[in-house]
């Protein structure tokens, strides 16, 4: 048996196309984006439904309808140690926000990790309610995001708008 073999998974809509939910008992583990560049949703998983989904489908329409800033909903995400370090940071920065990949390596007393946390931001298995959207580059431009940079700058606009 995979460590996927108890993943489950369903598709909800958005304003920025098909999001794919996947959870584990009652827990979410991903959500990722049609065409997700960093390793998408785990071909292990099996359609279903989850508690958690419903939780979600309500949570994220409000954040959409600008309703919502915070989420409420247990999380699950698989990674390394270091990769939770920076998911656990990412839900930090605040609503409309943004910080730089430096700047989260320097919280995290690692300065010159500056790579090694743009590849766990890359790899937040769980986008939009841990919120890698709002990581910029140093300059303030908008770099890397596994929905795509579009999706990335409405993300932004849509936070900074409520």
């Amino acid at each position: 048996m995979t460590k996927d073999a108890h993943l489950i998974r369903t598709q909800i809509e958005s304003p920025l196309g098909p999001l794919t939910l996947l959870a584990a008992e009652a827990a979410l583990v991903g959500v990722y984006f049609e065409n997700h560049s960093k390793g998408g949703p785990p071909a292990g998983a099996v359609p279903g439904e989850s508690s958690v989904f419903d939780v979600v489908r309500r949570q994220i329409d409000a954040y959409f309808a600008g309703s919502r800033t915070v989420f409420d909903v247990p999380l699950a995400p698989r990674g390394t140690s270091f990769q939770a370090q920076v998911w656990t940071l990412l839900q930090r920065i605040p609503y409309g926000g943004s910080t730089s990949y430096g700047a989260l390596a320097a919280e995290m007393g690692r300065p010159s990790a500056v790579r090694a946390v743009a590849g766990a931001v890359a790899r937040n298995p769980i986008s939009i309610i841990i919120p890698c959207h709002r990581v910029i580059g140093a300059s303030g431009k908008l770099t890397g995001f596994a929905g795509g940079l579009d999706r990335k700058a409405r993300l932004l606009a849509l936070e900074r708008r409520v």
